[in-house]
């Protein structure tokens, strides 16, 4: 895999299926888990407009007038880091009961981003929520999850990393560094 492709995410399929009958979706996770690359990825494919509140300008328009961003928001649209902007919920209710159409937006958020109670109130019944967690070996190796990755009696079954032409997991880990941050950050401890 090339440094310009990215890798193909299970979350995909259901975030698609998402948006055929949801006005609303969110997809939340930690951060550096591939929330905004996989709704840019799906903004591309599917003609939709991107916003990111990590931009300074977008976030003071919509920090201005809510009401007057969100009534400019083309019909389809992602609004990236929207923890950043609570104040904009209210305005997306709005936005959303004038044009019930779904997958009307995408938003993406921190883990952090449901305990905010505007969000919470405001689109509530409105918006599916997609967790989105760290990229898996799986997903990593270019595999399909299903029957087979995982034991249900304890029995062997086929491993997902058979076929894999990749290394092991701590091998990607050493590569890109983890494990000397880890360890030593682990020694600062003890």
């Amino acid at each position: 895999m090339n440094d310009h492709e990215i890798y193909p995410r299970f979350a995909l399929a259901r975030l698609e299926e998402a948006l055929v009958d949801t006005p609303v979706v969110l997809i939340h996770g930690p951060r550096q888990c591939g929330k905004s690359t996989l709704a840019q990825a799906v903004a591309k494919k599917r003609g939709y407009t991107y916003f990111t509140f990590d931009d300074e300008n977008v976030l003071r328009a919509a920090r201005a007038d809510p009401v007057g961003f969100c009534a400019e928001l083309p019909e389809r649209a992602v609004l990236d880091e929207v923890q950043r902007i609570p104040e904009l919920f209210t305005s997306l209710k709005g936005l959303v009961d004038r044009d019930r159409q779904p997958g009307r937006l995408i938003l993406t958020g921190s883990a952090n981003v449901l305990l905010l109670p505007k969000l919470a109130d405001s689109l509530a019944g409105r918006m599916e929520v997609l967790r989105l967690g760290p990229l898996t070996q799986v997903e990593m190796g270019g595999r399909v999850p299903g029957i087979g990755f995982i034991s249900v009696d304890g029995a062997k079954t086929r491993s997902f990393r058979a076929g894999m032409k990749r290394r092991p997991l701590i091998f990607e880990l050493e590569r890109k560094n983890f494990t000397s941050a880890f360890t030593s950050r682990f020694e600062n401890n003890s």
